[in-house]
């Protein structure tokens, strides 16, 4: 027997069957229930959404021997020949082919004559949109009153080509494209269905290089089936596709972060090498960027199907929101422009080399009191001001300048200003009197310890990058006036973008007379962020020792020689 391709071995035959098109589903499902038919009916969408696939599954619903239905039986005679494609009353028309005038008058006059097997006789007319003008005007009158035993289905890619008149006498279903996560799920059926092994980062390129078309899907499968020898492994499908490593995205957006413009070349050079399509890869770019801006507004949004998760909140907090969107549109603008450059690469490069030259400049510090000039663009590594002299942080990269002294700059009590980017300042603000008591500097000889500082924090109100800042800093006493910041340095990239400014200007409302300067240096006790992770492994350590004290997990490891599987243990946040 032959092979029969994935995209017709499971074409849905029922309507339960389809895939992502649940609306269209339901509406034909409840009019065949309630035998309210409309005789003409248009079916809209991209290539290989199920357009002729719900057509076929009607024509099947309204010839099923068992009667009109919307759960044909699909055993007998009338279901099984529509779906082997030799229906009698079942005339499948592709309109690219069939145009003129003539071809539609042949179908009306053939439609007076009732069906020879079937119920109604179904005209399939697919990518009706390729109709000439004529054939549509002769259509009008027969498409409006039809006899009573026939019934059109109209389907085409492009409705806007259809003249207003048509769409006026047919019932129109607009069916969406698939969605990545919908074709990964069905994708993962079919597999199963089939006894073939894969992993989940290869279903992800697949349905992303279907652009939403589940026969695409199916189609693409096949090939990647063939290419890896009866399995599915993402390297091998990368392969195939000419798809980038997702690595690679983010070594050219950490290089452009850390203003390192020959480390982006090699990377650069290094995708070359690779014969990477480079109008993928920017599109590659547009898409993490995307998910970047969601990961700012709304962290929790991002989930880790794709597995880098965790990768994505880092350079999320590390980016500013505008510094982000202003990639995110010279990306779109590269993309339009790369069939305009001398070489894919070319427009490639100088579209990021573009985002690392067109960063915005770090505002100077406003007032009589000086300012602080970076070099270039890219220099925005935070620096910490003294009491009355501004020095560069012997942990930060040896990318930033050396700046000048400068004179401190005051927060006024009333009203503070926002404190410059990149910049640590001598602060003065009043505590507000609903502050916690446990929170507020009483006296200036108190020790301020690492439990208490972490209860400040999680009290502040900061959100976003300026909470993940304070979450991995320590605040250290060291007279009664000053104060400092310690952060590590493995942490440095947390301070850039507004962070830094929004957690001092929230120290300076709260803490008045301190000099309050940020130093990249290991902290001698536990940060917030420690803090939280050593008491969520005691809570599991807890839980994990009260599970196993159980009575009812006792008598199961012990009857069913049972395991408890400690890395299951999830506990409420």
């Amino acid at each position: 027997m032959s092979y029969q391709v994935l995209a017709r071995k499971y074409r849905p035959r029922r309507f339960e069957e389809l895939v992502g098109q649940d609306v269209v589903a339901r509406a034909l499902s409840h009019a065949l229930e309630q035998n309210r038919l409309h005789h003409a009916y248009l079916l809209t969408g991209t290539r290989g959404v199920g357009k002729t696939t719900i057509a076929r599954i009607l024509a099947r619903c309204l010839n099923c021997e068992t009667g009109i239905t919307a759960t044909p039986c699909g055993v007998c005679s009338s279901c099984r020949e529509i779906e082997d494609g030799r229906f009698a009353d079942l005339l499948e028309i592709d309109a690219a082919s069939n145009t003129g005038v003539d071809n539609v008058r042949e179908l009306i006059d053939n439609a007076q004559y009732l069906p020879t097997r079937g119920r109604y006789k179904v005209y399939l007319i697919d990518e009706v949109h390729m109709l000439s003008k004529a054939a549509f005007n002769a259509l009008l009158k027969t498409l409006e009153e039809p006899p009573p035993h026939v019934k059109f289905l109209l389907a085409t890619t492009d409705p806007q080509k259809l003249p207003i008149t048509i769409l006026s006498r047919c019932l129109q279903f607009a069916l969406k494209p698939m969605t990545p996560e919908r074709v990964v799920g069905h994708l993962q059926h079919v597999l199963q269905a089939e006894a073939i092994s894969s992993d989940e980062g290869s279903l992800w390129l697949l349905a992303r290089a279907a652009q939403g078309s589940m026969r695409d899907a199916l189609s693409l499968t096949d090939q990647a089936i063939a290419f890896g020898q009866g399995e599915l492994r993402e390297a091998e499908v990368r392969s195939l596709l000419g798809s980038i490593d997702r690595d690679l995205v983010f070594r050219v957006l950490d290089a452009i972060h850390a203003g390192d413009a020959a480390a982006l070349l090699q990377v650069v050079a290094g995708m070359a090498d690779q014969s990477i399509d480079f109008a993928g890869a920017l599109g590659e770019i547009i898409t993490v960027l995307h998910r970047l801006a969601v990961a700012q507004a709304v962290p929790d949004a991002i989930d880790n199907a794709e597995g880098d998760r965790d990768r994505l909140l880092n350079l999320a907090a590390a980016l500013t929101a505008e510094d982000l969107q202003l990639y995110y549109q010279m990306a779109i603008q590269g993309r339009r422009d790369l069939p305009l450059a001398v070489d894919p690469r070319a427009g490639f490069e100088m579209t990021v080399l573009r985002m690392l030259a067109f960063r915005p400049l770090n505002p100077a510090v406003a007032g009589g009191g000086g300012g602080v000039a970076v070099s270039a663009p890219t220099q925005r590594a935070p620096v910490a001001v003294a009491a009355s002299t501004v020095s560069a942080v012997s942990a930060a990269p040896a990318s930033v300048a050396p700046v000048a002294p400068v004179m401190p700059v005051h927060v006024a009590a009333t009203e503070p200003e926002p404190v410059p980017d990149a910049v640590s300042a001598t602060i003065s603000a009043s505590v507000p009197a609903a502050m916690p008591e446990a929170m507020q500097p009483a006296v200036a000889t108190s020790t301020w310890t690492g439990e208490r500082w972490a209860d400040w924090v999680e009290h502040s109100g900061l959100t976003g990058a300026a909470i993940n800042l304070a979450r991995n800093a320590l605040l250290v006493e060291r007279s009664p006036s000053r104060w400092e910041l310690h952060v590590s340095p493995r942490h440095q990239m947390l301070a850039g973008g507004q962070a830094l400014p929004q957690l001092q200007q929230k120290l300076a409302q709260q803490f008045p007379d301190r000099n309050i300067p940020l130093e990249f240096v290991e902290p001698s006790e536990e940060t917030p962020a420690q803090r939280r992770q050593r008491l969520q492994n005691e809570r599991l350590v807890n839980a994990e020792a009260a599970l196993r004290q159980d009575p009812v997990v006792k008598a199961l490891m012990t009857t069913f020689d049972a395991t408890l599987v400690a890395d299951s243990i999830t506990l409420p946040h």
